[in-house]
């Protein structure tokens, strides 16, 4: 009888078996075995392996394996011989051999290799997948066995969305699901699972890089570009691009070009809408009819949308003068000009043609002093009739007047009055006007009330100054005094006056009372009271006498 004491460990991806056999004579006509462990190992793919050969026959000869795989005598004795295989990649049956009272006995394991797979791979997705249309996802695995146990798995994030045998090498296994927003940046990744569970092992996962997928929407509308419908020659206006209903609005491009000349976008979005707003300046070269463009590109689509503006140019109009500030006398040319196309007005007075000037010429005097000349401009662009103005003032230079009618030559003022001596002088440059005493040099206030006095009487030279020369004229004051006896006369006037008026008004009330025939008298009187007339009376009749 044979006692077999095996000993088995598994550091890595190594097998170790110890086998100690012993032997003892059997019965005779016994058959004996040819015992092969570990028997039907499994074990990952490029270990080694130790196989030992025994039996129990007593009179056995030398014990051989028999494999295709890398072997090596390790020990052997009677009955038994140990085996190093080396470099295991697949799955092999091995074959024990020996003879045992000079016949063959054989004993055979099948040895299990699994691997995981060398590649599991994603295939690469669509640079951009359109929102509510199927995206196909295909999973390459490369090696892995046993097959019947590989399993590959296609993953949303780490939602499950297919389940499939690796078949074939490589194995390729596909799946369709439908996208939607929020695939939007969504990770997609397929996993192999190897089940080693029936074999006393655990499942084996292997999984591949993620891939991320952006989705997008595109509105069925165009963009909606608005612009102006004229442009002028380095002149800036603004620009906009509007598009609504685009999905993810943010990982959209914008593009604003003037005919050839790329514009500066600064583009804006709000959830679903995208705006974007730049500045259009034209140059000279581009007068004449134009486009603009807005381009949005997402997702590898294009919309666009075009406009159209005309670009023109309008200089002036440029209204001068040939002498800004002008002697009063002198003749003074006014034109005013304007670009090719443009009618230019003056004063009324349109130029001979588009494109000519027009002028006007005049002698310069006082009147024409502030005076202002204005131009109009017109120019037809497509129809439209854009219109512009100018204005310039003309200044003529005249010497210093003084207004007699607002400066009386001959003044008559009480003595000890207030009074305001007002003179006003013009001309161009704005005269100085300076009143003096003549004999003293005494200057008296222009415009501005003063105390008079009949030191004030005399004759004053009112004279205006300027650059342009000066102008005088002759002011004479006359200052009436109050002297002592004129004093007492008024006062005894008034007085006269005063009782006169006293004496008209008392015969006033005597005659309306004598109407009414009534007459009071007061009480503390001690004149007799007055009697009504009789009517004898007022006929001329005498009144009697009281008793």
């Amino acid at each position: 009888m044979a006692t077999i004491v095996p000993s088995v460990s598994w550091p890595g991806a190594c097998w170790t078996l110890l086998v100690c056999c012993l032997l003892t004579p059997g019965a005779q006509g016994q058959e004996f075995l040819l015992r092969v462990e570990p028997q039907n190992p499994v074990f990952p793919a490029g270990g080694s392996l130790l196989v030992n050969c025994s039996t129990d026959c007593p009179s056995s000869e030398k014990i051989i394996l028999e494999t295709s795989l890398s072997k090596e005598l390790v020990d052997n004795g009677t009955g038994w011989a140990a085996f190093q295989l080396s470099d295991v990649t697949g799955n092999s049956r091995i074959l024990c051999s020996g003879y045992c009272n000079g016949s063959q006995i054989t004993g055979f394991s099948d040895i299990t290799v699994y691997s995981l797979p060398e590649r599991v791979e994603l295939a690469p997705l669509p640079s951009w997948q359109p929102v509510g249309q199927n995206l196909t996802l295909r999973c390459q695995v490369e090696g892995g066995s046993p097959r019947t146990s590989l399993t590959v798995v296609l993953l949303r994030q780490e939602e499950e969305l297919s389940r499939q045998p690796a078949v074939g090498e490589p194995a390729e296994v596909t799946a369709t699901v439908p996208t939607s927003r929020k695939d939007h940046g969504a990770h997609f990744s397929c996993r192999t699972e190897l089940d080693m569970k029936p074999q006393g092992l655990g499942v084996f996962w292997n999984t591949s890089a993620p891939r991320q997928l952006r989705t997008f929407a595109l509105p069925v509308t165009p963009p909606r570009l608005v612009v102006p419908r004229f442009l002028e020659v380095e002149k800036s206006w603004p620009v906009n691009c509007i598009l609504d209903g685009l999905f993810p609005a943010s990982e959209a491009r914008v593009y604003l070009t003037l005919g050839d000349q790329m514009l500066n976008a600064t583009v804006m979005n709000r959830g679903d809408m995208l705006m974007a707003t730049a500045t259009a300046t034209a140059r000279a070269d581009q007068e004449g009819a134009r486009e603009i463009v807005c381009i949005v590109i997402l997702g590898g689509e294009r919309l666009e949308a075009r406009e159209n503006l005309t670009v023109f140019s309008f200089l002036g109009p440029i209204l001068n003068l040939s002498e800004p500030s002008a002697p009063e006398g002198s003749t003074v040319t006014v034109s005013c000009m304007a670009g090719a196309r443009v009618q230019v007005t003056l004063d009324g007075v349109a130029a001979a043609a588009p494109g000519q000037p027009a002028q006007l010429q005049l002698n310069a005097t006082e009147s024409d002093d502030g005076r202002s000349f204005f131009c109009n401009a017109t120019l037809e662009v497509d129809g439209e009739f854009l219109y512009r103005n100018s204005s310039v003032q003309l200044r003529v230079l005249y010497g210093p007047k003084i207004d007699r009618a607002t400066c009386p030559q001959h003044l008559k003022w009480k003595d000890k009055t207030r009074n305001v001596l007002q003179c006003q002088a013009r001309g161009n440059p704005y005269p100085q006007l300076r009143c003096l005493k003549e004999g003293s040099n005494r200057e008296v206030p222009v415009g501005i009330p003063f105390f008079v006095n009949v030191t004030h009487n005399g004759i004053y030279q009112c004279q205006a100054s300027s650059s342009r020369g000066k102008y005088t004229l002759l002011v004479v004051m006359d200052i009436e005094a109050l002297n002592s006896h004129t004093v007492p006369i008024v006062l005894a006037v008034l007085v006269i006056l005063g009782v006169v008026a006293v004496v008209v008004a008392l015969m006033y009330v005597f005659r309306e009372h004598k109407r009414s025939g009534r007459y009071h008298v007061r009480q503390e009187s001690t004149s007799l009271p007055l009697t009504s007339m009789q009517p004898t009376e007022a006929m001329g009749e005498e009144p009697s006498t009281a008793e």
